[in-house]
């Protein structure tokens, strides 16, 4: 029965994170049609104003304000899985007035694979932004991604409420059932590929950390 359910459960999450990438490919098409019709709306811009319609131009651009306004920013750390899938949380993050700082630059090729990927950053991302609600004072993400050698490094410090317990290697996350599990799957993930996790909770704070083999070694031999 508890196989069953781990399967059902990890069937469940892998179908919620392959949903999420066609999702946030989407804002990238979006994002790749506003780029294409930049030029065109300069073109009109420009005969609006070479015309003397000042008022029918200003109405022009903030008509176009409103509707960048709709469209996410996008991260660009090297890797478009990576973006797809931090661009939509962050994004969510501010859109909460949680102050975010990212430094990431990772390959376009990864050993992880988007599906991957996505339940592992998807988690802890999701568990930084509960912990924010619940912080008094400053809220914040920050976060630092990137290569050490052929190993993926991710150090995640965010905002908190009071210090949390360990249910065995995991800490509580004030939500039950498949939330739980997903901490878990992200755990197994990063423990399959030869990597390993780490989480501190302290007052007001909570510390996320991981390292897994991020690239294929290169030989030195010719």
């Amino acid at each position: 029965m508890r196989k069953r359910t781990y399967l059902r459960l990890a069937e469940q999450q892998e179908e919620q994170a392959r949903r999420h990438l066609e999702e946030v490919r989407e804002i990238y098409k979006e994002m790749r049609g506003y780029k294409h019709d930049f030029h065109h709306h300069l073109q009109t811009l420009k005969v609006q104003m070479e015309a003397g319609e000042t008022d029918r131009a200003l109405e022009y651009i903030r008509q176009l304000d409103r509707e960048l306004q709709n469209v996410d920013v996008l991260m660009k750390t090297g890797n478009l899985t990576v973006d797809a899938i931090l661009s939509p949380k962050l994004s969510r993050a501010r859109a909460e007035d949680i102050a975010v700082e990212v430094k990431a630059h990772v390959p376009g090729e990864l050993l992880l694979t988007g599906v991957e990927l996505s339940i592992v950053l998807g988690n802890l991302l999701d568990n930084a932004i509960e912990a924010c609600r619940e912080a008094v004072g400053e809220r914040y993400i920050r976060i630092f991604l990137g290569l050490k050698g052929n190993m993926l490094y991710f150090h995640m410090l965010n905002s908190a409420g009071p210090k949390k317990s360990k249910l065995g290697s995991l800490f509580s996350t004030g939500k039950a059932g498949a939330h739980g599990f997903g901490l878990y799957r992200a755990q197994a993930i990063l423990k399959e590929h030869g990597g390993w996790c780490k989480f501190n909770s302290e007052e007001g704070a909570f510390t996320s950390e991981f390292l897994v083999p991020g690239t294929v070694a290169v030989s030195e031999s010719k």
